[in-house]
């Protein structure tokens, strides 16, 4: 290997690295807020990329039907909730968010998919249908389990990750698709050659991580989801709403998991099931910072896009098993270290 090769399968983990940090960040979040394991993340990426590509080519994504489902059934559950003592404000606002939004979203693809949008547009429609699927997911799926155990929480998780993988297949069939690039402009230094998607990558990388910087410190939707973080039990105690909290937890990490998802999608082509393998590097980088510490978690996934991009050059037919190999040593070392400890009941 010379200097070269070495520079360009750096350059290449770096990049890997940065979309590994966004969904480590993601399942990070959701865990710390809701004891979720959010295996449905890699749909996310999934139906992020696919429906941009989709939009992009003069198709309507079948994503942004099942936003609106979801939204209607979302909506039947608040009627169940309020069925003792209706609440005007309460009625309108659960119209507002579960039916109008999604159903704009919906007439807006099914008007401007056929006229083939920008960039811009099918990047805004994608992220607006993503983020309510995954509003909606919590809403349906684990809003109603929120008091149960890690491991119930689980079984749930892994169940809406088969149902949004047969759904992706539905709407987007076996055959992989690939998006428009963000930017075609490069930047030469040295021997290195930076696409515009790539620096896209690392600019879009950066950016969200300091907008959640700012969010978690000084917004007080931030300030509530850590104090849902460190103790739920005492945040309904000081008042706060811990279903806005996950509410907001997997909004963000849906809208996370599209971004990342569009990022991919124009280097890579994506299947209807890659986005599942993609999240699951991000999970390995969440183990290594212990599903609990950002800046961990962030490094963490810069190894992981390292490892995996020399285990491409040097043992391309291992190199997955190396990577998912990275997080034996930690749970060993984790596991000798913790004492056994039962499980915390709220």
């Amino acid at each position: 290997m010379n200097t070269t090769i070495l520079l360009f399968l750096l350059q290449d983990g770096v990049t890997n690295g940065a979309i590994y940090a966004l969904l480590g960040l993601a399942l990070v979040l959701v865990f710390a807020v809701t004891r979720v394991i959010l295996i449905p993340q890699g749909e996310f990426i999934t139906y992020g990329a696919l429906t941009y590509a989709t939009l992009s080519t003069g198709g309507v994504p079948g994503t942004a039907g099942l936003a609106l489902v979801m939204g209607i059934v979302a909506f039947g559950f608040d009627l169940f909730a309020m069925r003792k003592a209706f609440h005007g404000g309460k009625l309108l606002r659960a119209a507002l968010v579960d039916i109008v939004f999604p159903a704009i979203v919906f007439a807006l693809a099914m008007t401007l998919a056929p006229h083939k949008p920008g960039v811009a547009v099918s990047i805004a429609l994608s992220l607006a249908i993503v983020a309510a699927i995954g509003l909606f997911l919590y809403r349906i799926a684990f809003q109603p389990l929120a008091h149960t155990s890690v491991l119930v929480l689980l079984i749930a998780s892994v169940g809406c990750h088969l149902a949004l993988q047969g759904f992706g297949l539905v709407f987007f069939g076996a055959e992989g698709l690939r998006g428009p690039s963000l930017s075609d402009a490069s930047l030469n230094l040295g021997q290195l050659m930076f696409t515009g998607q790539s620096l896209a990558v690392y600019g879009i990388t950066v950016a969200l991580m300091l907008a959640l910087w700012l969010f978690f410190g000084f917004t007080r939707f931030g300030k509530a989801l850590r104090a849902t973080a460190v103790n739920r039990l005492g945040a309904r105690l000081v008042g706060i709403r811990t279903s806005l909290s996950g509410q907001i937890a997997f909004l963000l990490a849906s809208v996370i998991g599209a971004i990342s998802g569009i990022l991919i999608v124009p280097i890579t082509t994506l299947y209807y099931d890659t986005g599942f393998l993609i999240g699951l590097k991000g999970f390995v980088a969440a183990i290594i910072g212990g599903l609990i510490s950002y800046p961990l978690t962030a490094v963490a996934a810069i190894v992981v896009g390292i490892v995996e991009s020399f285990s491409s050059f040097y043992a391309s037919n291992y190199k997955e098993v190396i990577v998912f190999t990275l997080i034996l040593p930690v749970l060993v070392l984790r596991s000798l270290a913790a004492p056994a400890v039962e499980e915390e009941k709220d």
